[in-house]
């Protein structure tokens, strides 16, 4: 046994830090935001799209009110419950004071500007496809949003989910993927996958997930169980919507179906943002959704 023992410690060592390594926080290439120079009205359109405010607005919130962006709405999981954090440019407890990069490691990477670990209830894996220019156009928009002083509420969360560490080991299964829809696309398709598969992250909800929480890509945008126990969210890829890509863009716009029925739910606030983008980003999310794969 004492022969064995210094072998053992060198294993142990070396698996330490294996973990170590790959639950180490990674960050984007500073470079890739050199130069670049943020517009607010490419930024509205981009907060617009990637649903900033159905999340981090109050619950409910209408009007003007859905740019006061003071976190705090609920979304259970079964790993517990997950609290809106404040993203509002309030310099203490909202992100006014961060820098682009930072906002780019939190969208693209998950990692707060301390260098943790952000729970994947926040859509980094879909954002991780961002590109840069949007980034820094959304900076520069919410940076002229009104600050909230409501400080962020913590999660609800058991052990050992609490332990954000064990979220790099995450991400190194699940996060930062590429693309879904691969292949010679038309332009209006490339518009289509980025706004579906990076900014609109439609992907979080109505693709159903693994054991480990890990979206299931082999069943992209087949449905899935409702987080909040009531319900499914639907299967949206042509196996069962069936629509136009006509009718898509129409319900996208004015939440109204073709058989004479509305948007509801969680859907009703997505609905809102998307009626903002341009007429050709609606036609473009159709025509992705008409273009992917059927999951039965």
């Amino acid at each position: 046994m004492r022969r064995a023992l210094p072998a053992l410690v060198i294993v142990f060592a070396a698996g330490l830090a294996l973990f170590w390594w790959i639950t180490a926080p990674g960050t984007v290439p500073p470079d890739k935001f050199a130069g670049l120079t943020g517009d607010r009205t490419r930024g509205e359109q981009v907060f617009w799209a990637a649903g900033c405010a159905s999340c981090h607005a109050a619950e409910n919130a209408s009007g003007d009110d859905k740019l006061k962006l003071g976190g705090g709405q609920r979304f259970p999981s079964d790993f517990g419950t997950f609290r809106a954090p404040n993203i509002s440019p309030d310099p203490r407890v909202g992100i006014g004071g961060w820098s682009v990069i930072e906002l780019a490691n939190a969208m693209m990477r998950g990692v707060s500007p301390e260098g943790a670990h952000y729970y994947p209830a926040f859509p980094y894996t879909s954002y991780a496809n961002a590109a840069p220019q949007d980034v820094v156009d959304l900076k520069t928009f919410l940076d002229t949003l009104p600050p909230v002083a409501t400080p962020s509420e913590a999660h609800e969360l058991s052990f050992p989910f609490t332990i954000r560490r064990l979220l790099g080991g995450w991400k190194f299964l699940f996060a930062n993927k590429g693309w879904v829809m691969e292949g010679d696309l038309t332009p209006e398709l490339m518009r289509g996958r980025y706004l579906v598969e990076a900014l609109g992250h439609c992907g979080e909800c109505h693709t159903p997930r693994n054991a480990l929480g890990g979206a299931r890509r082999d069943a992209w945008l087949g449905g899935a169980p409702n987080p909040g126990g009531q319900g499914t969210i639907p299967n949206i890829t042509p196996a069962r919507l069936t629509w136009s890509a006509q009718d898509i863009a129409y319900y996208l716009e004015t939440g109204f179906t073709p058989e004479f029925d509305t948007a509801g739910g969680h859907m009703a606030p997505v609905i809102e943002n998307l009626a903002k983008l341009p007429a050709e980003d609606r036609a473009a999310i159709a025509a992705y959704l008409k273009a992917v794969p059927p999951v039965e």
